[in-house]
């Protein structure tokens, strides 16, 4: 008896050991080998006497048989491999195959579920051949044919728009007339569950019409399926190709599953169309290449594992590709693929080099990357695509928890020098953060309110009261929590997440919040945070017209009475000319940069029309009453004439006798007088012009200077800005700068 237990115990260990090391393949090996029976031809042929009804289907059962198909010297083995081959084939072919007690047609399948097949596998040796010309014509394939294969052909004139004049004129002449050769078609289902194929297995060119189902299939040599066409579903998860596996130019028309399947060797994929649903969720890739392949739905990688390179290459993704949580070991490359939908890079792992360069996606999708959770490393890994344009197609929901993200994504390509790129997603960051500062300004606090607000929010009465219940055992951290709750689901979360807030509220917060917002959105709406320097520019140009316009009408149209002090006709259309071309052509940048141009321009707004209007206003409400009337405001050093920077230039005259001198009254007798106002705007706003051009200290109205110096403040901000952007932009110094 103890020896029975001691015996026992070490098959149970060694059972251990063979299923979790890596040579557990062996394992069902060796089971197969000595549990299963071994096919006969006596025993073939009533299996085939005799077929079963399966799921709505005839099939042939061969299940759980070892089928020994491997080359030998023995003749009898030689003559099982050739009768096993021919018994099928003529079985398939039959035009008539009654199931037993059945008076109805059906196409026979096959069933190897569970079976070893020792040897080379070659489906094309057992499968019916449909002659290319005669009566023997199957009306499912011909509506396969006609539906999916001559998708490829039928492209219009628009797919082609860089022909040369030698591809164009092939392209018009009609297509060369290709003989048409024998069609190996497989109509019944073919059921492999569960097999383990011990040779080589090839299903060239097959056309199988009705499903196939590979589950836990082990290849354990080349697996060969180019150009193989599915009509309908084609299920192989959990499938092993321990070898190289070869799915060129497959066409797949129905559901494809290869979820946890494993391709330890090179797999080929080339030219491939999956017109279905395709997921290769949890699968496991060695070296992969999907270049050129199409996917006319959503191509699910959820959890996939690519251990060496994978190329996507000219690749077409007509619905959204999944990446979630997938693990990029190797490098994964997408040049010049296309993109109609997005692209969900959300918690996955990039550890070596993902490579978007050239690839297109739909203008319909504004950021179709989306890289929420994505665990990147710049240091270690590289994100590649075209400059000025990558940059704009990443995305996350929420600035929580993505914000290394993002200034990691800053940083790669700071790297690159794709400078444009990274200021894009330091803009996208910024608004983010934007958005989170508007929600802690006006949001409600999910730690401090009551429940008739939660309300009104739009949580139900219950969710309100547990709510606050959950507040009195154990504060809110961050807004998910509240999907932790049985009483919240997710589309309430989804309604009111944007209006709640998980920090404390109160007046001094408020407005600290509040002076954040608008310094924020002051530098987004102005400069895109730094990284738009036409935006930048754009601005500038309005304003500095702007003030150029009010300083014109302030020194010009004095007054009406008694003695008129207005400019000549002349000089207001000059004035009103050359100030609305300026303004045009600073609008139009404007509309090319800003992402927001209204917003923009009610910023420049706020700037420039409020504090100035009033003060016009009430300067010409209380009328001038004052010496040197007939002389202009302004003066010019008339000492030097030449482009100057003039930066640490105060708007005033100085006091000091000897520079007094220089300066004499602008001429307002001249026809290019009105240039003197752009040139006074331009030395306060940008600190450089032709002309010293300052106000004189002398006979002036207090609201006058106020408005100089209300411009000449802002234009101090401005041109900190205006460096802060261009330190930014410039490749050379922006590295010099950041690294």
């Amino acid at each position: 008896m103890f020896y029975k237990r001691v015996l026992i115990s070490l098959c149970l260990i060694c059972f251990s050991w063979l299923s979790f090391s890596p040579f557990a393949v062996a394992a069902p090996l060796s089971l197969y080998l000595s549990n299963q029976p071994t096919l006969t031809l006596t025993t073939l042929k009533q299996r085939i006497a005799s077929p079963i009804r399966q799921s709505g289907a005839s099939v042939i059962d061969l299940k759980g048989f070892t089928i020994d198909l491997s080359p030998s010297e023995d003749s009898s083995s030689k003559d099982f491999s050739e009768q096993f081959y021919q018994q099928l084939q003529k079985a398939l072919t039959s035009k008539k195959q009654i199931a037993k007690n059945q008076k109805t047609s059906r196409p026979l399948g096959l069933d190897f579920s569970g079976a070893l097949i020792k040897g080379d596998f070659q489906l094309a040796r057992l499968t019916p051949r449909v002659p290319a010309y005669g009566d023997a014509l199957i009306p499912e394939l011909e509506t396969f044919k006609q539906s999916f294969q001559p998708t490829a052909a039928r492209q219009s004139f628009s797919s082609y728009p860089s022909l040369s004049a030698n591809r164009l004129s092939r392209f018009l002449l009609p297509p060369m007339r290709v003989e048409r050769s024998d069609t190996l078609v497989l109509q019944g289902p073919l059921l492999m569950n569960q097999t383990c194929f011990t040779g080589r297995f090839s299903a060239d060119g097959i056309y199988f019409l009705n499903r196939i189902e590979a589950q836990g299939t082990i290849f354990t040599q080349q697996a060969e399926w180019p150009s193989t066409q599915f009509a309908q579903t084609a299920l192989f998860s959990a499938s092993q190709f321990q070898q190289g596996s070869n799915f060129r130019s497959a066409l797949f028309a129905a559901l494809t599953r290869f979820n946890q399947a494993q391709f330890n060797g090179p797999s080929d994929w080339k030219g491939a169309n999956f017109y279905g649903s395709a997921r290769f969720a949890q699968a496991d890739f060695q070296t992969i290449n999907f270049a050129r392949a199409h996917w006319h739905t959503d191509a699910g990688f959820e959890q996939a594992k690519f251990r060496e390179t994978a190329t996507f290459q000219k690749s077409r993704f007509d619905g959204a590709l999944y990446l979630t949580d997938a693990v990029l070991e190797g490098a994964v490359n997408f040049r010049q693929a296309q993109f109609q939908e997005s692209i969900s890079l959300r918690a996955a792992h990039i550890l070596t080099q993902l490579d978007l360069g050239d690839a297109r996606f739909a203008q319909k999708k504004k950021q179709p990357i989306n890289v929420a959770d994505l665990d990147f490393s710049s240091g270690e890994a590289r994100i590649l695509g075209s400059p000025g344009y990558i940059g704009k197609l990443f995305s996350v929901p929420t600035l929580t928890g993505n914000e290394t993200v993002l200034r990691n994504l800053v940083r790669n390509f700071r790297l690159l020098e794709q400078i444009g790129d990274a200021n894009q997603l330091e803009f996208t960051l910024e608004r983010l953060r934007l958005a989170q500062v508007k929600r802690h300004l006006l949001g409600t606090s999910l730690n401090q309110t009551k429940p008739q607000k939660l309300v009104d929010l739009g949580f139900s009465l219950a969710q309100a009261t547990a709510i606050v219940n959950r507040v009195a055992e154990k504060p809110f951290v961050s807004r998910a929590d509240l999907l932790g709750m049985d009483e919240v689901d997710l589309a309430t979360y989804l309604k009111v997440r944007d209006r709640i807030t998980t920090q404390s509220t109160n007046f001094i917060n408020r407005c600290q919040n509040l002076l954040r917002w608008l310094v924020l959105a002051g530098l987004l709406q102005l400069s895109s945070y730094g990284t738009n320097v036409g935006l930048i520019f754009s601005v500038g140009v309005m304003i500095v017209v702007l003030f150029a316009l009010m300083f014109w009408g302030v020194d010009r149209y004095r007054r009406l009475t008694p003695t008129p002090i207005v400019p000549t006709r002349e000089e207001s259309i000059a004035m009103a000319v050359s100030s609305l071309g300026f303004l045009a052509i600073a609008f139009s940048l404007l509309v090319q940069s800003a992402s927001q141009p209204l917003a923009t321009l009610a910023v420049v707004g706020l700037l420039t029309l409020p504090i100035p209007g009033v003060l016009i206003a009430k300067l010409y409400q209380a009328g001038r009453y004052h010496d040197l009337m007939d002389r202009s405001y302004f003066v010019e050093n008339g000492a030097l004439r030449k482009l100057q920077v003039l930066i640490t230039r105060l708007p005033v005259l100085p006091k000091f006798p000897f520079f007094r001198e220089r300066y004499t009254p602008i001429l307002s007798d001249r026809r290019w007088n009105w240039l003197n106002y752009f040139d006074l705007s331009l030395n306060n706003w940008f600190k450089f012009g032709f002309n010293d051009i300052r106000l004189r200290d002398r006979c002036v109205p207090g609201l006058v200077s106020v408005l100089v110096w209300y411009q000449w403040s802002l234009g101090v901000i401005y041109i900190t800005l205006l460096l802060w952007t261009l330190s930014r932009t410039i490749p050379g110094l922006n590295l010099l700068l950041y690294f």
